[in-house]
């Protein structure tokens, strides 16, 4: 098939280092073009793709201290996809719902991943107003406020099995926070954890200046009790002895995660997570198998004591078995036929199943079971 990725354009693909988006479209894209699909990546012109790079800007927004308004690079990309839509099976868009409006005449020729929380009261109006927008949840919880939605599938993040090294035993034992320092990841719970359990905690955070206020009251006074590190932002280089290493990975979030890809870059490494019940957590979490699931600080400290006696390799299994990035591409695909099998006749050309290497069909067009069943917890 011929499938145009569509990547956000404040951090390259994959991101250099914070960006949970970037990292699932550089997953998914190249798995894609392994498996000898036609795929075409908008994004930044930093990102590192073995599909065609199309670099609607320079570099990731971010990071650019002369960019003031985002939304200006985000109208030249949807009229160079717009110019360029007919040369497409699929759209596949993870930028929430900014092209809605451009796209919406071809929507069946689109999906849209949302990698963002959906239960904000301005979202109401706006997916009733385009309610046909094929749409692709990470978690059946992030689904829920929005039951008018068009979902056409669910599909939980995978990452290469062999990104992150299983740690078979951390070394020295410590607890690990990575992520962002803001109120609703309640780092300051997992500094109390870490010092109810008897723990050190490193954290390995970045800082948004719009959180810098809540760091700067909340946060920074306690660096400096006992145990308690600050590693600041960290990328994928880092993350294998960060989290392998760890006893275990705390996540005490207070809002509802539409994923958390944090939680299954631990369980790579064999590292159990600790979580609080709070949106796709129990979708996630294999609660005594890959971690635990808990409420408030207490059971965290109790789970702590728990982790120690885990089966890691129980959790690499878990891993393994549920969010690989072959798994979640396959899904992919899966949703991707169905919406050309819908309105093949909208496509400028009929798609065509590429032959592996050795002459037989690839993959690229799955059983037609539907999406329904896409991401079904395995």
């Amino acid at each position: 098939m011929k499938i145009a990725q569509i990547a956000p354009l404040m951090e390259s693909v994959p991101p250099r280092v914070y960006g949970g988006t970037e990292r699932i479209v550089s997953y998914l894209t190249e798995e894609l073009v392994r498996r000898r699909h036609e795929v075409t990546l908008f994004a930044t012109g930093d990102s590192c793709t073995g599909a065609r790079l199309v670099p609607v800007v320079d570099r990731g927004l971010r990071l650019d201290g002369a960019v003031r308004d985002p939304m200006a690079y985000y109208a030249i990309l949807f009229d160079l996809l717009r110019r360029r839509a007919d040369e497409f099976d699929i759209l596949h868009f993870h930028i929430d719902y900014m092209h809605f409006p451009v796209f919406h005449s071809i929507c069946r020729r689109t999906v849209t991943t949302l990698h963002g929380r959906q239960d904000l009261p301005d979202l109401q109006p706006l997916y009733t107003a385009f309610a046909d927008m094929p749409m692709i949840s990470i978690s059946h919880d992030q689904r829920r406020p929005l039951s008018q939605a068009n979902w056409v599938g669910n599909v939980y993040h995978g990452l290469p099995l062999d990104l992150y090294p299983f740690s078979i035993a951390p070394r020295q034992p410590y607890l690990a926070f990575l992520g962002r320092i803001s109120p609703e990841k309640q780092p300051d719970h997992a500094i109390e954890i870490s010092r109810r359990s008897g723990l050190g905690l490193k954290m390995a955070a970045k800082i948004d200046k719009t959180d810098q206020a809540y760091f700067e009251e909340r946060i920074k006074p306690r660096l400096d009790e006992p145990g308690i590190e600050f590693v600041g932002e960290i990328g994928d280089a880092e993350k294998s002895a960060f989290l392998g290493n760890a006893q275990a990975l705390l996540f005490p979030i207070d809002w509802p995660e539409p994923f958390g890809l944090v939680m299954i870059e631990a369980m790579a490494c064999g590292t159990p997570v600790i979580a609080y019940r709070r949106g796709s957590v129990p979708e996630v979490v294999d609660h005594g198998l890959s971690g635990f699931v808990v409420d408030g600080i207490d059971e965290a400290v109790a789970a702590v004591e728990h982790a120690r006696r885990i089966d890691r390799v129980g959790v690499r299994r878990c891993f393994e078995r549920r969010f690989s990035v072959e798994r979640m591409t396959a899904d992919y695909i899966e949703i991707y036929r169905s919406m050309v099998e819908v309105s093949p006749s909208r496509l400028g050309h009929r798609p065509t199943v590429p032959a592996n290497r050795d002459g037989s069909a690839s993959d690229a067009l799955p059983g037609s079971d539907g999406a329904a069943r896409v991401g079904a917890r395995a």
